[in-house]
C-alpha cells in the first residue's frame, strides 16, 4: 500500500511515517517504481509506536520497544522495566504539576480581581512577595 493509505490505517500524518522513517524507526519497502510500498506489518508497528507515543514513550523508548516487540526471545521483564522507569517519570510529573497547581492557586485566592493595582499574583511571579 502506499503512505497515503498507511497513513489512514495507522492513524498517523504521511509527514510522522516519513519522519519514522528518516530516524529508521520503520523502513518501508520500495515497489518497481521507487516508491514507498507499505505492507499490513508495516501499519502494525506504525499503530504500536503510535500508541507508545500517546503513553509518553520517547522515540528511543519506543525504538526499545520495537526491538522487544520483535524479540520473540524476550523477557517481559525488560518490557516491564522501561514501562515501570515511564510511569515513574509520570508520577514525577503529576508531582510536579499538582505543587505548581497548588501554589499557583494560593496566588488567584488572594488576589482580589477588582480595579485595584495590587496583585499577589504579579507580586508572587516578581519574586516581591518573597522579598517582604
Amino acid at each position: 500500500m502506499n503512505i497515503g493509505t498507511a497513513a489512514r490505517q495507522s492513524g498517523l500524518p504521511p509527514k510522522t511515517i516519513r519522519y519514522y522513517e528518516d530516524i529508521g524507526l520503520l523502513t518501508a519497502d520500495r515497489a518497481a517504481n521507487g516508491y514507498r510500498d507499505y505492507s499490513n506489518e508495516h501499519v502494525h508497528r506504525l499503530r504500536f509506536v503510535q500508541r507508545s507515543r500517546s503513553l509518553g514513550f520517547s522515540v528511543e523508548e519506543c525504538r526499545q520497544l520495537l526491538s522487544l516487540y520483535t524479540d520473540r526471545d524476550r523477557a517481559s521483564a525488560d518490557v516491564k522495566a522501561i514501562a515501570t522507569e515511564k510511569l515513574g517519570e509520570i508520577d514525577r510529573k503529576i508531582a510536579e504539576l499538582a505543587g505548581l497547581r497548588e501554589m499557583l492557586g494560593h496566588l488567584v485566592e488572594t488576589c482580589h480581581g477588582d480595579a485595584r493595582p495590587e496583585c499577589p499574583i504579579i507580586d508572587g511571579l516578581s519574586g516581591k512577595s518573597r522579598d517582604h
